[in-house]
């Protein structure tokens, strides 16, 4: 079965564990050669730069095993993940004192934003490997940003730009009706925009895996 319904109290509120890896995007999944992928540090920074798949694997690597939880109410228990560590990168780009978010940018035209402060966390990783595996496209390989205390929409696949702002710029899901801070354990799954249709110009590409 692919979920299961007993509650667990070491899941959020309102979330179902999944024993697979649903898979939902906006779009189509792009096809993104790791030769020639680039990641960039880009915005108030004093040191915008660009880095390479390669590069980024050879940089030292931490990793990440615990759960991950989605906004449509799955939650995927003892995930492995390995990547480089946001908060090093963060470092190299050296942010100007007036930057405090951090607006993610990726394929589809997909944005998403947090509080630079949340992205310094030791568990905020730009990862690049899955289950002991490069991370495959649908999932958002190569490279996505893995952010898991925070609904996964937060967690950008795809990821090509990294973007450091004096305020704060809603992101694809955020001006769609979804909730800016998207802690799962607060249940902050949508906003109170009163017009908000879920309809409305989107397409979500679904597969359950």
């Amino acid at each position: 079965m692919p979920f299961m319904k007993q509650k667990d109290p070491t899941l959020p509120p309102g979330q179902v564990q999944t024993l697979k890896f649903p898979v939902l995007h906006i779009g189509d999944v792009p096809n993104i050669d790791p030769k020639t992928y680039r990641l960039a540090f880009t915005g108030a920074i004093e040191n915008p730069f660009e880095i390479t798949y390669d590069e980024l694997r050879a940089m030292p690597s931490v990793e990440f095993r615990g759960d991950i939880h989605c906004v449509t109410r799955w939650s995927k228990k003892a995930t492995y993940w390995r990547g480089t560590l946001f908060r090093t990168l963060v470092e190299r780009a050296c942010p100007l004192p007036a930057a405090t978010y951090v607006i993610q940018y990726a394929d589809n035209d997909y944005t998403t934003n947090l509080p630079l402060a949340a992205m310094l966390d030791d568990d905020v990783l730009v990862a690049w490997e899955y289950d002991g595996q490069p991370i495959e496209p649908v999932h958002g390989g190569p490279v996505r940003m893995f952010v898991p205390k925070r609904y996964f929409w937060k967690s950008s696949k795809w990821l090509n730009r990294v973007d450091f702002t004096e305020h704060d710029v809603l992101g694809f899901w955020e001006r769609n009706g979804y909730h800016n801070d998207a802690d799962p354990w607060k249940q902050e799954r949508y906003s109170k925009l009163p017009s908000w249709n879920a309809s409305a110009g989107v397409t979500i590409r679904r597969n359950a895996r």
